[in-house]
C-alpha cells in the first residue's frame, strides 16, 4: 500500500466518466483519500452514488451548496485539501477553461484556487482532439505547468477509430504516483 494520499478527482462530462469509477476505486483500494467533484455535464453521463459509494464520501458539484460546512467556501476547502487534483476525463470543454482561466463551475474553480500539482486526462472525439484550438490549449497548459496523460487511440463510443480515448485507469493511476512520490 502507498502512502495515503489526499487527492481530489475532477470528472467532466463525456462516456469516459465510467473509467473515472474504476479509476477511483483503484485509488481508494491503493489507501489515497478520494474527494469527487462532478460538473454538471458529467452527471448526464455517471451518477454521484457511485462515486460516494466507491469513496465513503460525498460528492461535491455546486459552489454554493457546501457538503462539509467549509467556512472559506467549498473551492477554498477543497483546493486546500488536495495534493493532487486529477481530472478525468477532462473534456474539451474543460481544457478551454483551463487554459484561459474560467472559474464558473465548482470544478474550474478549485483549479485555480489549488497549488497542489494538476492532473488532466483528456478524452473527447478524434476530430475535436485534432484541432488546432483544443492542441494549442494542451500546449498553452503543458508549458503552464499542468501534467497530462495523453488520450489514447482507438474505437470511440461516437463509433470513429481515432485518438481521443481517455487513458486507461492504470496509466493515469502510474502518473498520479509518480506526481505524489
Amino acid at each position: 500500500m502507498t502512502q495515503r494520499r489526499e487527492i481530489v478527482l475532477g470528472v467532466t462530462g463525456g462516456i469516459a466518466a465510467y473509467k473515472s469509477a474504476d479509476l477511483c476505486s483503484k485509488l481508494v483500494q491503493a489507501g489515497h483519500g478520494v474527494t469527487v467533484v462532478m460538473t454538471s455535464a458529467a452527471e448526464r453521463f455517471i451518477g454521484a452514488t457511485t462515486f460516494e459509494a466507491l469513496t465513503g464520501r460525498p460528492v461535491h458539484r455546486e459552489m454554493f451548496s457546501p457538503q462539509e460546512g467549509f467556512h472559506q467556501g467549498e473551492h477554498i476547502g477543497l483546493a486546500r485539501r488536495a495534493e493532487l487534483l486529477v481530472v478525468a476525463p477532462a473534456s474539451a470543454d474543460f481544457l478551454a477553461k483551463l487554459t484561459h482561466g474560467f472559474a464558473d463551475d465548482l470544478l474550474s474553480t478549485i483549479t485555480l484556487v489549488t497549488t497542489a500539482p494538476i492532473l488532466v486526462a483528456p478524452a473527447m472525439n478524434c476530430d475535436m482532439w485534432a484541432k488546432p484550438a483544443v492542441q494549442r490549449n494542451v500546449a498553452q497548459l503543458k508549458a503552464d505547468g499542468i501534467h497530462f496523460v495523453d488520450p489514447g487511440e482507438g474505437w470511440l463510443s461516437c463509433g470513429q477509430v481515432g485518438p481521443g480515448r481517455m487513458a486507461e485507469p492504470p496509466e493515469i493511476q502510474a502518473a498520479i504516483e509518480r506526481l505524489l512520490a
